[in-house]
């Protein structure tokens, strides 16, 4: 194959073809007597699968992916899948979580009492320095401990982040943030926000299904080019066998 029969099947260019060589993505290309490049069905399953893995992962993730693989690191490409995976379960319980609250957040705020900077950052797993970004952009608004000086974070604010939280891993700009969060803030608001998190849900469905097609694709291209790992080389009963063995393990 020439480099442009890989690029035609996906509508990208013969130059980011070889881009996606040089960084890994697909292995090394055969040359002829002249230097030109010539690709085999291998190559084009890479690629498949590495384009494959962009949407469900991300081009940075995808690249670790396909060059663990090439670098017969199997077990770090699990892992990296396995990360992936965790991250889609964890925006999808917190998504239950909010869209749970919505129908209440004009009733009653509840929640936790007030909490320090450090303990919101650590409940939302991010850093001190994301929650000032916030509150600089409106979206957060905490009170300050009149002996102190420190950020105090009431229920409210703690709601705010955890939708702000949220909304920014669905991809929304801080400024659209800011506005969701005051809308909610009002009474009436919360109409905006059950639109945001409807198509964030869309987003993560989008994900998942995304996720089920790299895998197909990358299942495919391990088995053409048999990465070097011993469950590779059972068959798939004993390597249920194992999966099984493996759980049995875990609950015990």
């Amino acid at each position: 194959m020439r480099p442009t029969d890989l690029a035609r099947e996906h509508g990208i260019s013969t130059q980011a073809v070889r881009n996606y060589e040089q960084a890994g993505c697909l292995p090394p290309a055969g040359r002829t007597p002249s230097g030109y490049r010539v690709y085999t069905e291998v190559h084009a399953a890479a690629l498949r699968a590495f384009l494959g893995l962009v949407p469900a992962y991300g081009h940075a993730t995808a690249v670790q992916i396909m060059n663990a693989v090439h670098g017969d690191r199997l077990d770090d490409a699990l892992a990296l899948l396995d990360a992936g995976h965790a991250q889609l379960i964890r925006d999808r319980e917190t998504l239950d979580v909010v869209r749970g609250a919505v129908h209440h957040l004009t009733e009653r705020p509840g929640g936790p009492g007030a909490r320090s900077i450090g303990a919101l950052a650590r409940r939302l797993r991010v850093t001190p320095a994301t929650l000032r970004k916030w509150e600089e952009a409106g979206i957060l608004g905490p009170a300050r401990d009149p002996a102190t000086g420190y950020r105090v974070f009431r229920a409210e604010d703690v709601r705010d982040a955890e939708l702000a939280h949220l909304l920014r891993r669905g991809g929304y700009p801080l400024a659209r943030i800011a506005t969701v969060v005051r809308q909610v803030r009002t009474a009436g608001g919360a109409g905006s926000l059950a639109r945001a998190l409807d198509d964030w849900r869309r987003r993560l469905t989008g994900r998942g299904l995304a996720t089920l097609h790299a895998a197909a694709r990358l299942s495919s291209y391990l088995s053409l080019v048999g990465a070097q790992h011993p469950l590779l080389d059972q068959p798939e009963e004993r390597v249920a066998q194992l999966a099984e063995r493996g759980q049995q393990h875990d609950r015990h």
